[in-house]
């Protein structure tokens, strides 16, 4: 599977949708993001000029403003009303497509970008990811594998046979797109996330708010009928903990360097 898994116009008009509401329920991502500066952290590298790629409301911004206070930060997202949530004066805002980047070649020290390459084709973004690095400049990126919302998928199974839930690209696949556009990876991990809920309905409204949910998958032409939906909410309740009903993110952190 090499192709990016929705199409971008609903991605994006998905995300400008749950701008408002996006942080309330951002949990995941916002860890995602803090092991991510982490690992960028750990790297001992100072950049003069960072980008960050797909910012979405930009909670990563105060982060590497903190790190890296030397950086100039730059944010794009291709969502209008992501860029309307940010503070003012922390980074340059830029509305743009991640496998197009209004960027020079060679110009950026630093690109990070927290899940967002996972509604990319890798092997359109990493070029463009790499185009934009200087020599030596570091890529540092989280993204979704393909066990995310797993419980989700597995409880749809009890219902039909659709795909209702989106399978996101393996790391092996990410690694090989970043090594053929002439990165070096550095360092990589792996581990789940999880949000929870303290019910099926609650837990689908937060996926929901979060934004692309069941985007390029195949829409139902109806909404569960309540024997459907008694047979989904009891096949996910088999995954309940004592936290409550989980949601897996699948995520892949990556750190590469320009050659």
């Amino acid at each position: 599977m090499t192709d990016a898994p929705a199409p971008k116009r609903a991605v994006r008009a998905a995300f400008d949708k749950a701008a408002g509401s996006y942080d309330a329920v951002a949990s995941v991502q916002r860890a995602a993001c803090d092991q991510l500066l982490t690992l960028a952290s750990e790297q001992g590298f100072s950049p003069e000029r960072i980008l960050d790629a797909g910012c979405g409301t930009g909670y990563a911004l105060s982060g590497l403003q903190r790190s890296f206070p030397r950086a100039e930060l730059l944010a794009l997202d291709f969502a209008p009303a992501m860029l309307r949530q940010h503070p003012p004066g922390l980074a340059l805002p830029l509305c743009a497509d991640l496998e197009q980047l209004p960027i020079a070649d060679n110009s950026l020290d630093a690109l990070w970008s927290s899940y967002a390459l996972q509604w990319c084709n890798p092997h359109k973004a990493f070029p463009e990811l790499a185009r934009s690095l200087r020599p030596g400049g570091q890529l540092w990126i989280a993204t979704l594998g393909p066990g995310t919302l797993g419980e989700l998928r597995d409880a749809f199974s009890h219902v039909d046979s659709e795909e209702h839930v989106l399978r996101f690209q393996p790391p092996e696949v990410i690694e090989d797109a970043a090594e053929d556009a002439g990165l070096r990876v550095l360092r990589s991990e792996r581990d789940n996330l999880y949000a929870w809920a303290p019910d099926l309905r609650s837990l689908l409204r937060d996926i929901k708010t979060l934004g692309a949910h069941q985007t390029g998958a195949p829409r139902r032409r109806a909404p569960l009928g309540k024997a459907a939906w008694a047979r989904l909410a009891a096949a996910y309740e088999a995954h309940r903990t004592p936290a409550g009903l989980p949601a897996a993110y699948d995520t892949f952190w990556l750190i590469a360097e320009k050659r």
